[in-house]
């Protein structure tokens, strides 16, 4: 048995594969060195085309792109399946496709398949061989707020029940709740050895936000809520490319929404549109636009959550809300300052009266626009009673307080992951 912390928390040859550079490196090597050499030979090395060069430094800035943006990624909760590093590669190389073929510059179309199909192997084996080492190891001394955090499936825990580490055990941080009266002199001593030996010694509350994308609500005090409050420059960054954004996919929108609109008319009595008040930031009304998903008159008894196997809505209703095309109308509230792109889902105000009753500062997810995606819709779906809006509104809390440009792209990418697989809809 040995009292101390053990200092090499990971291999040497560990901390090597992972740094960036060497990632760099790998896929450069693999993505476009090696497609390179099996399309085009030697020639490519003495006298290579304009062409050539085009496509062979496109791929090495993409996939650098791509690996900085995973690592960045990555380090937020939820993100550990294959198909959101799937999804990234693809939305990388298409934008690689897109901008050479905006700055009419010549490519090789075999090139780009040829890597893309490698960088997607790479990715896709680097999960699997790589879940060992993103899967964080956490040892875990179970006292006041940290005591059930092991039920939390996203690491690999092992709980201490004496201030000591056994077998020379390797772990990525130590995590307990530093503010408990149980942390003995025994057990802060064995906490400042650990800080010593450059094992990372965490607050439990740091760490479960960190690893379930939720920001505790029921135990905040007032003076807490200064760290939630979102950056007012990017908050104009954000509003300037939420309206580009929408101008530059309102060609491809708009016909899309024609066809919803006829098709949604002609099979249910009604027009296309549902219009709704809704409570949006500084807590002021605005009128919400969605393509109606229901039956004509769905609200005549009241305003109520929609459930699973909802008899409201149509056969119609059920694909849009699926795959959320029934938002699109709500690109037009973007346009008009009501709303975001990203942000907390707006609700109803008779909704928001009865959860400002019985949720602790459940007003305050009104700071931001609202958005036609969220935080919480691509991490829990729909929420159905006060239970579930509880849980949303932590997951609003969270992204709040880290709100930033990375969490949004990441965001986009989970809402095109959720419009696929229809996540949540109901």
């Amino acid at each position: 048995m040995n009292s101390s912390p053990n200092k090499r928390h990971s291999k040497w040859y560990e901390r090597l594969f992972f740094s960036t550079t060497t990632q760099i490196l790998i896929t450069t090597l693999l993505c476009a060195l090696l497609p390179a050499w099996l399309l085009w030979g030697q020639q490519f090395f003495n006298r290579p085309l304009d062409t050539q060069l085009n496509s062979f430094w496109g791929v090495i800035v993409c996939n650098v792109c791509i690996l900085l943006t995973l690592r960045t990624l990555l380090k937020f909760p939820g993100n550990r399946s294959s198909s959101f590093i799937i999804s990234t590669v693809l939305s990388y190389y298409a934008i690689l496709f897109i901008a050479l073929f905006i700055l009419r510059l010549d490519y090789s179309v075999y090139f780009l398949l040829c890597s893309l199909t490698i960088s997607l192997a790479y990715g896709f084996l680097g999960y699997f061989f790589g879940r060992r080492w993103s899967t964080p190891k956490i040892a875990l001394i179970p006292f006041g707020r940290a005591a059930n955090l092991d039920k939390i499936s996203n690491a690999t825990w092992f709980i201490l029940d004496e201030p000591k580490i056994k077998d020379n055990r390797r772990f990525d941080m130590m995590v307990t709740d530093l503010h408990s009266e149980a942390l003995t002199p025994e057990w802060q001593k064995f906490i400042a050895k650990c800080v010593l030996a450059d094992m990372p010694v965490l607050n439990a509350r740091q760490v479960e936000e960190s690893l379930t994308g939720r920001v505790r609500i029921r135990h905040m005090y007032e003076n807490q809520l200064g760290s939630l409050l979102p950056s007012p420059v990017y908050s104009l960054v954000k509003r300037i490319a939420d309206i580009l954004a929408v101008l530059a996919v309102m060609p491809i929108v708009l016909p899309i929404m024609l066809i919803t609109a006829i098709i949604v008319v002609l099979e249910s009595k009604g027009g296309a549109l549902f219009i709704q008040n809704r409570v949006g930031r500084g807590g002021k009304e605005f009128r919400i636009y969605k393509f109606r998903s229901m039956t004509k008159d769905s609200e005549k008894d009241g305003a109520q959550f929609a459930s699973t196997g909802d008899m409201r809505i149509t056969r119609v209703g059920k694909f849009i809300r699926k795959t959320r095309i029934d938002e699109l109308p709500q690109f037009f509230n973007v346009l008009k300052g009501d709303m975001s792109l990203i942000g907390p889902r707006p609700e109803q105000k008779v909704f928001v009266d009865q959860f400002e009753e019985q949720i602790p500062f459940y007003n305050y997810r009104h700071i931001v626009r609202p958005g036609i995606s969220g935080w919480a819709q691509v991490m829990q779906g729909y929420a159905a009673d006060v239970d579930d809006t509880q849980i949303k509104v932590e997951h609003d809390f969270y992204y709040i307080k880290h709100f930033s440009l990375w969490l949004d792209i990441l965001i986009v990418f989970k809402t095109i992951k959720t419009m696929l697989t229809g996540f949540g809809a109901r």
